[in-house]
């Protein structure tokens, strides 16, 4: 009883297909959309909650460049992802970013496992995005000066009780609220604001601190070259400051308007956030490089994980500073709901289309327990220290904007648009620079994104097999002429043929062996059926029969993903349509290693017919007198 019920609660919201299975590319617009600036707030609580952060890693990774080496991310950030995201918007305006444009390009097997590779550093970017927004909300916890002292060394246990009352919201039921989005980054932006402004103020009118980091500076380079090009070098460590793009376009559907509006809409959003973030990222670098000392950002000081914080209680006072803190702590932890509910978007829009994804991962909420558990191991692995897990995070952001510049430079390449391709060529050079350069010199990075993509192939290539024997069509059709020959038939005997020359002598043997095998006379109504496989990596799709004349012979064609689905599909929908059991009539397959054909099934779509039809249609119909016929000879 206990067991039924948890199972119940567990799988509450599963939507089980009925009939026939399978879904289409583009989705349907959601049924509240709003404003591009409301929607922006959305990306914002993961975009904007990186200030939190951010000054603090660029200090440690370029210490006194690390002013220098922020406009360096910023360049990139204006000059390269944002133009980037913005293509991306234009060709992929329902939501499903450069991942699909990817899959477009290079269809069939390649662009799905492509796919499945980098849903591993998807995975990698929202799931570090929790367990370090969470680490940082609680390095604003701890360092408040009116938190009591004893709580010093609970860094690891507060943030997984923060990550695990994120879970809990997710259970209880957890719907998408723009409005409190909206109220979280207003407030964050406007106290940052106050704190940026106040800080930058302290810095240009404390000459000696300016003298300092100005001696800082010519005491460790030789030239300016060599200031820009150590802030090339290091540049890859800050790259936690693109994390909203990828975001930017997910949330594309909820932009208000038709699709040129929609594209219009987004395009804002993404320039707008840039500029705002390029503003607060170097004037925030500047500020806390100036007037922090460098002991302070290390691990153990105060400004570790929270400058901004640590200037707001300096030069506001404590009351403000907890303030500051208290809104931190609300964007970081609602920036996490952000990347957790992307994740659970992430994987019924790819997942389950291809048919590698379990029954149960429609349901959110052992998603959620699934993405909870491994939050909690990744937080304890990294001790809950937020610098610490700044490379996996950069691995994730810098390859999910790596494959969308080499998506929107394939796309421009293959219209022909020379210009935008050299462009965005040149934009991928840089990006793929830092993605390889942020890996080498912190592979954890990788070595976490290479197991979630292992999990993910695993599971994806478990459940397409398990899943193989499902109809796997979205919708049957048959034209004027194919219904004419159905009603025309009497009783309906299907004839199996493989397509070849398709001449008359192919149709009369085919004929000659239906009555050697199974007594079948021609002038009984006989149909030839002939299903052609164009690409058997898609799981399912929609199935329109095609009738046609042949030297005397009547055909029915379809292509499909499938044959020995597609044909019992079709069987179960004749024997529906016209009351009628089908019968369907098949050679036996060169005889072979049965594993060879169970493999040749799963990747061509093809392998021994006979059998794989007879068994979906067991499974999709469990009463023997109306499941159609299979005959083999």
């Amino acid at each position: 009883m206990v067991t039924g019920t948890l199972r119940r609660w567990l799988l509450k919201g599963l939507k089980r297909p009925e009939g026939l299975v399978g879904g289409t590319h583009d989705e349907e617009p959601p049924e509240h959309q709003h404003t591009w600036w409301q929607v922006m707030c959305l990306t914002g609580v993961d975009y904007f909650s990186t200030l939190g952060y951010q000054p603090g890693i660029a200090a440690l990774a370029a210490g006194a460049l690390s002013p220098i080496a922020t406009l360096v991310l910023v360049a990139l950030t204006l000059f390269g992802a944002l133009p980037t995201y913005r293509a991306v918007a234009e060709q992929s305006p329902h939501g499903l970013g450069s991942l699909s444009m990817l899959e477009r390009l290079l269809p069939g097997w390649r662009g799905k496992l492509l796919v499945l590779f980098l849903l591993g550093f998807v995975a990698t970017a929202f799931v570090v995005t929790i367990t370090l927004s969470a680490a940082d909300a609680t390095a604003h916890i701890l360092h408040n000066p009116f938190v009591p002292e004893m709580l010093a060394g609970w860094q690891v246990p507060v943030t997984l009780l923060l990550i695990a009352a994120l879970g809990g919201v997710f259970l209880a039921g957890f719907s998408e609220a723009i409005s409190v989005a909206v109220v979280l980054v207003a407030v964050y932006l406007l106290l940052n604001v106050v704190v940026v402004g106040t800080a930058v103020e302290h810095a240009l009118t404390s000459p000696e601190k300016l003298v300092g980091w100005q001696n800082a500076l010519d005491s460790d380079y030789a030239s300016p070259l060599a200031m820009v090009a150590v802030a090339l070098y290091v540049m890859p460590k800050l790259a936690l400051g693109l994390s909203g793009f990828e975001t930017g376009v997910a949330v594309m559907p909820l932009v208000r308007g038709d699709i040129a509006e929609r594209v219009r809409g987004t395009r804002k959003l993404l320039t707008t956030a840039a500029l705002i973030m390029s503003v607060f990222l170097i004037a925030s670098s500047l500020a806390t490089t100036v007037l922090i000392p460098p002991a302070e950002f290390a691990e153990g000081g105060s400004a570790n994980g929270r400058a901004l914080a640590y200037l707001a209680h300096l030069y506001l006072g404590d009351w403000f500073g907890t303030a500051y803190d208290l809104s931190t702590i609300a964007i970081l932890w609602f920036a996490g709901a952000s990347a957790l509910a992307g994740l659970l978007n992430i994987v019924p829009r790819y997942l389950p289309r291809y048919g590698m994804a379990p029954d149960w991962t429609r349901a959110s909420r052992p998603m959620v327990l699934v993405f909870t558990a491994i939050a909690f191991l990744i937080t304890v692995v990294f001790g809950a220290e937020v610098e610490s897990q700044g490379g996996a995070y950069a691995t994730g952001v810098l390859a999910l904007i790596l494959s969308a510049a080499v998506a929107v430079t394939l796309a421009a390449w293959t219209k022909g648009r020379t210009r935008p391709a050299l462009f965005f060529g040149v934009v991928t050079l840089f990006f793929g620079y830092a993605t390889v350069a942020n890996i080498i010199e912190r592979p954890d990075g990788l070595v976490i994104a290479l197991l979630f993509v292992l999990a993910i192939v695993v599971v994806s290539l478990v459940s397409r097999a398990t899943r193989s024997t499902e109809l796997r069509v979205t919708r049957i059709s048959l034209d004027d002429a194919a219904r004419r020959f159905v009603n025309e038939a009497g009783e309906i005997h299907l004839i199996a043929n493989e397509p070849n020359s398709r001449d008359a002598k192919e149709y009369v043997d085919k004929a000659r062996e239906a009555w050697e095998l199974h007594r079948l006379r021609t002038r009984e109504g006989l149909l030839f059926l002939e299903v052609t496989v164009p690409d058997a990596s898609e799981f399912a799709g929609e199935l329109r029969v095609v009738g046609e004349e042949r030297h005397g012979f009547r055909v029915l064609t379809m292509q499909s993903t499938t044959v020995a689905n597609s044909i019992a599909a079709l069987l179960l929908h004749l024997r529906d349509l016209t009351g009628k059991t089908p019968q369907v009539y098949f050679h036996w397959a060169a005889e072979g290693n049965p594993i060879g054909a169970l493999l040749r099934y799963l990747v061509f779509g093809g392998g021994d017919i006979p059998p794989l039809t007879r068994e979906v249609l067991r499974q999709a119909e469990p009463d023997p007198s109306r499941r159609p016929v299979v005959h083999v000879g």
